[in-house]
C-alpha cells in the first residue's frame, strides 16, 4: 500500500489506487472503483465500483462519484458537487441498466455545489462555476455558470479568465502565463 488511508475510511477489496493518493476521514471507495496516483479524496467522499479516475484529481469534502463517472488526470470536484448517473430516477423503479455515462476531461474544474446532470461530457480545462447545474455537454475551456448554466466566458489551463468573445475569430494570451489561446468560431484551442 503506497497511499495514504485514515483509519476511519472505508476501502473495499478489490479496489485499485495509486500511489501517492490520500484517502481522508469517513470515505467508502468500493471495490470496482480505480483511482490513480497523487489522488485526494477529501471527508465523506463516496466512490462507486464502476469509477474510474485520474492521476492528480482532487475531490473535495462531501462529493459522491457514482458509477459511470469516469475523470480524467487533474480534475478537480469542489465541496459538495453532485454527479447522476440516472436521469429520470424513481424510487419504485429500478434503472440500474440505464446508468449513463458521464466523462469529465482533462483539466477540468466543478465549482462547489454544482451539479452534473448525466449523460454529458465536460470538456478539458471546462470551468463549472459554483451552484451550476450542467445538463448539456461542455466545450474544452468554456466558464459555465447558472441554472441551467449557460457559458459566459473561456479559461485558460491556469485557471485565469481569457478576453474572448463567446464565438468568433479572435486570440488571447493568458494573464498569467502569457501562453496564447485561438477561438475559431466556437472552438478554443492553445497554441
Amino acid at each position: 500500500m503506497n497511499y495514504y488511508q485514515h483509519p476511519s475510511a472505508i476501502i473495499d477489496e478489490g479496489a485499485e489506487i495509486g500511489d501517492g493518493s490520500r484517502v481522508w476521514h469517513f470515505a467508502h471507495v468500493c471495490g470496482g472503483a480505480k483511482i490513480g496516483k497523487e489522488v485526494s479524496l477529501g471527508q465523506n467522499v463516496f466512490v462507486g465500483n464502476k469509477v474510474r479516475i485520474g492521476d492528480r484529481c482532487k475531490i473535495q469534502n462531501n462529493v459522491s462519484v457514482y458509477d459511470n463517472v469516469y475523470l480524467e488526470e487533474g480534475v478537480f470536484c469542489g465541496p459538495s458537487m453532485v454527479f447522476t448517473n440516472v436521469y429520470n430516477p424513481r424510487s419504485l423503479i429500478e434503472r440500474k441498466s440505464e446508468y449513463k455515462d458521464t466523462l469529465v476531461k482533462k483539466g477540468a474544474t466543478l465549482g462547489a455545489n454544482s451539479t452534473i446532470v448525466c449523460g454529458v461530457t465536460i470538456g478539458a480545462y471546462a470551468f463549472i462555476g459554483a451552484g451550476a447545474v450542467i445538463n448539456r455537454d461542455v466545450p474544452d475551456y468554456a466558464l459555465m455558470v447558472g441554472v441551467p448554466a449557460k457559458q459566459i466566458g473561456w479559461m485558460s489551463e491556469y485557471g485565469e479568465q481569457l478576453d474572448l468573445p463567446l464565438s468568433g475569430q479572435a486570440e488571447a494570451r493568458c494573464p498569467h502565463t502569457g501562453e496564447v489561446y485561438r477561438l475559431d468560431g466556437h472552438v478554443l484551442k492553445k497554441l
